[in-house]
């Protein structure tokens, strides 16, 4: 009776035993788990936090590279203008230069109209060729946009016209082209030589006899 005892007590301390074997073995699987779950928080919250520094860098490299882009294109589009616009101005002013030339050979050609005024038959034949050359001139220059500056009568022009001396007139108002001793020139709406002209100044006023100074030797005479 007493083994039988013993051995059912025995019995239920060996299950006792086993069941909190397992118990503790259950604590410890749930600590386990919980420190997994932590650290897989942490590593987590880690990588997350990583992730928003590297997504900030990103967009501030993206930010960047698009200010560069930008820029790059306005710099471009200044440089096409700039280009485009050397290109007009290389067709439009190209014969400058090659237009001055030309001007010495229309200005020997007036001048020596200008001096033939002879009724000889050989110089008038000769003014005849010359003026007929200078309307072929004239003709040329103005397929090109080139145009001749005459300002007689006009008012002066400092940006056109080139004063070579000022002369008094009472025919015309003041700074009135009274002669025209050079043509101007103009390309295209670029002055190429002012005209050079003589301009009109007024004239002085003349003092009347009563209101001029006495004569040094009447003033003498009256003191003596």
């Amino acid at each position: 009776m007493s083994n039988k005892q013993d051995a059912s007590e025995a019995q239920s301390d060996s299950d006792l035993i086993e069941e909190v074997l397992e118990q503790v073995a259950e604590e410890n699987s749930e600590d386990i788990t919980v420190e997994e779950a932590e650290s897989e928080s942490k590593v987590d919250e880690g990588s997350l936090e990583d992730l928003q520094k590297k997504l900030k860098l990103a967009e501030k490299k993206a930010e960047d590279n698009w200010d560069k882009a930008v820029r790059t294109l306005a710099e471009m589009e200044n440089l096409k203008r700039r280009t485009q616009k050397d290109l007009e101005n290389a067709h439009k002013y190209g014969l400058e230069k090659f237009a001055k030339e030309l001007l010495s050979v229309i200005d020997s050609l007036e001048l020596g109209i200008q001096a033939s005024t002879s009724d000889d038959p050989e110089v008038v034949s000769l003014r005849e060729g010359s003026e007929l050359t200078i309307k072929q001139f004239e003709s040329v220059f103005a397929k090109f946009n080139i145009e001749a500056i005459d300002p007689q009568g006009q008012p002066f022009n400092p940006e056109l016209h080139q004063a070579m001396t000022m002369q008094p007139s009472a025919e015309v108002a003041p700074n009135t082209v009274l002669n025209v001793l050079q043509k101007g020139y103009v390309l295209n709406g670029r002055l190429i030589r002012p005209a050079m002209v003589v301009v009109s100044q007024a004239v002085k006023a003349v003092e009347p006899e009563q209101n001029r100074p006495e004569d040094d030797s009447t003033n003498l005479d009256e003191q003596a």
